[in-house]
């Protein structure tokens, strides 16, 4: 039985290897930004001439150990910690995609990240409630990789949707860089309608700050709430007409 002999351009398609080695802040960006370097080695196949890298960050929550302070703010996503064996499931981050200049063996590049206060969503939830330890991040890779074949001509493959990697961020990083940008104050988004009934009422209480009103309407809520007695308060109580 005669054997096919395979012609190179069918064995030389390169073969991608990512891995995150750093993370710090961007130090000079408009709005908070993470910035991961990120290393991309080659094995077989020709030069690279270009690779349009698409990179997907997701937060990886069962793979790490959580405090009573964080068990308790993390109950909102989760549910109660009896619970998380089947609820935590990785938490979509953000997702990036960049051009990636020529290389032979390898290179490295960074990935921008830019970190919203937005309370809203489920990430900055997560991430408020972590202050200590590490956060662990998976960076899941796919796009098209340009490359030289053995004839000479510009050819493409598809990166493999299984390269991936891992990072364990400090968890302080995202906090130092926030607080650094909006200095302990947090965002909180408003409709406008419920925007001018709030500065309705800071007007006429008279009230100096934003922070004085929302104190103000808490204050009100909790005093309602202490004189309003609770369903075990009245169960044994007597009925009156």
């Amino acid at each position: 039985m005669s054997v096919r002999e395979v012609p190179a351009s069918e064995h030389a398609i390169p073969d991608l290897t990512f891995a995150v080695t750093s993370a710090e802040p961007e130090r000079f960006a408009a709005v908070p930004t993470l910035r991961f370097g990120l290393e991309i080695s080659r094995t077989g196949g020709g030069p690279i001439r270009s690779v349009s890298l698409t990179t997907a960050i997701r937060i990886d929550v069962a793979r790490r150990r959580y405090d009573r302070g964080a068990q308790q703010a993390l109950i909102e996503l989760f549910g109660e910690p009896e619970r998380w064996g089947s609820t935590m499931r990785p938490l979509p981050w953000t997702q990036t995609t960049l051009v990636v200049p020529p290389f032979d063996g390898g290179t490295t590049v960074d990935l921008r990240v830019p970190c919203t206060c937005d309370t809203e969503l489920a990430v900055t939830k997560y991430l408020r409630a972590v202050r200590d330890a590490d956060v662990p991040l998976d960076f899941l890779f796919s796009g098209t990789v340009f490359f030289d074949a053995a004839d000479g001509r510009l050819r493409t493959a598809q990166i493999s949707w299984a390269k991936d990697t891992t990072w364990q961020l400090p968890a302080g990083l995202w906090h130092g860089l926030i607080d650094r940008y909006f200095a302990g104050s947090p965002w909180l988004r408003l409709s406008r309608d419920s925007y001018d009934r709030l500065d309705a009422y800071r007007a006429r209480q008279v009230l100096t700050s934003w922070d004085d009103t929302v104190d103000s309407l808490l204050e009100q809520a909790g005093s309602r709430s202490r004189e309003t007695p609770t369903t075990a308060e009245t169960a044994g109580a007597p009925w009156t007409p």
